[in-house]
């Protein structure tokens, strides 16, 4: 049964593959599978979270507002991964002991997917607000104020979470716990038709209902988080590139603008690729946030679980994405791997 409002979550996906009161061993080569890229996922975001702490918590990276921007986001990305792994498990265990105390269940209704949420749309606006940072500095030159840059970055870092929230805290409380009652067929003599046991389950569900009216300002917003971000990417790269250009080409005119437009394209190219990449990858997550309830994903299980890690790779590639085509931050990396190092050895 699908009553869900909106979307798909990972309890939608697993919850005809799970067999109830059956050990995890027995359990089938889609959960297993599931759950092995599930580890190694968390594995990789514990490594990504991990160097970019190490980088970012360096006051050298932190000498301008990207680079609180960058630590939060760092933050935010081992807080994802960590929640995204107990919502995986969250579900196996809920959905292989069929009877679960409700508050339980109202706790992952409540809080653990919102929660997820609001971790992905931080990650998103903090990018942004990276992308931004670096339109200010262009733009400004040799007069951008270094410290007007933290004094700002930190009220927003502060600000952000609860301008998130605000814009989804329809999500929560829409929640409802959903009872129902399945029947299985079991043979209990050598697959006999004839020795039938006929099992009762009684299994709970989370379903969000939505009014058409909510449900139209929560498509609005899920847009909003995905698609601005990526916007604002967009346009720093290209203000950047076509921007440093145009200044050089007034002064250098030994090259024309065209010339100076593709180095600086040439030079800064990880600045166009990066928000495409995050694009692309968060592209699932939107698509599965708007298919209907009435989809039922176990015809395409391996399509959808797919779709669903997809979406969650964005806050792992911090790293990727920010420190290793950053000469500056990839030096600051090494000399604090460097010390750390040394701080274990001593």
């Amino acid at each position: 049964m699908y009553t869900k409002g909106i979307g798909l979550t990972i309890n939608d996906i697993l919850r005809n593959k799970i067999q109830s009161k059956t050990s995890f061993g027995k359990q089938s080569a889609f959960v297993k599978t599931a759950a092995a890229i599930t580890m190694i996922m968390f594995a990789i975001g514990l490594i990504n979270g991990f160097f970019s702490l190490i980088t970012f918590q360096n006051e050298d990276a932190r000498k301008v507002g990207c680079g609180l921007y960058l630590l939060a986001s760092s933050i935010t990305s081992l807080l994802t991964i960590t929640t995204f792994t107990i919502k995986f498990w969250f579900t196996v265990l809920i959905q292989m002991h069929s009877i679960v105390n409700a508050s339980v269940l109202q706790a992952d209704c409540v809080f653990i997917g919102p929660f997820l949420k609001l971790c992905l749309c931080l990650d998103g606006w903090l990018n942004a607000c990276v992308a931004i940072e670096r339109i200010v500095n262009v733009s400004k030159g040799v007069t951008f104020n270094k410290e007007m840059s933290k004094h700002a970055a930190r009220w927003i870092i502060f600000l952000l979470p609860i301008l998130i929230i605000g814009t989804i805290v329809h999500e929560p409380i829409s929640h409802n716990l959903f009872s129902y009652i399945t029947q299985k067929y079991k043979s209990i003599n050598n697959n006999s038709t004839e020795n039938i046991l006929i099992e009762t389950e009684h299994n709970t569900m989370c379903v969000i209902r939505y009014s058409r009216s909510v449900q139209t300002y929560n498509t609005v917003t899920l847009f909003f988080h995905l698609i601005v971000p990526f916007l604002v990417n967009l346009y720093s790269a290209l203000f950047i590139i076509f921007g440093t250009a145009q200044k050089r080409a007034a002064t250098q005119k030994k090259h024309t603008f065209k010339q100076h437009a593709l180095k600086q394209m040439n030079e800064h190219k990880q600045l166009l690729i990066s928000p495409i990449i995050l694009l692309v990858l968060a592209v699932p997550r939107l698509i599965i946030s708007l298919v209907s309830g009435c989809v039922d994903p176990s015809n395409n299980p391996w399509l959808y679980l797919c779709a669903y890690f997809i979406s969650y790779l964005p806050p792992m590639l911090i790293f990727i994405v920010f420190v290793l085509p950053s000469e500056l931050y990839k030096k600051i990396f090494d000399e604090s791997m460097t010390r750390w190092r040394r701080q274990i050895h001593q």
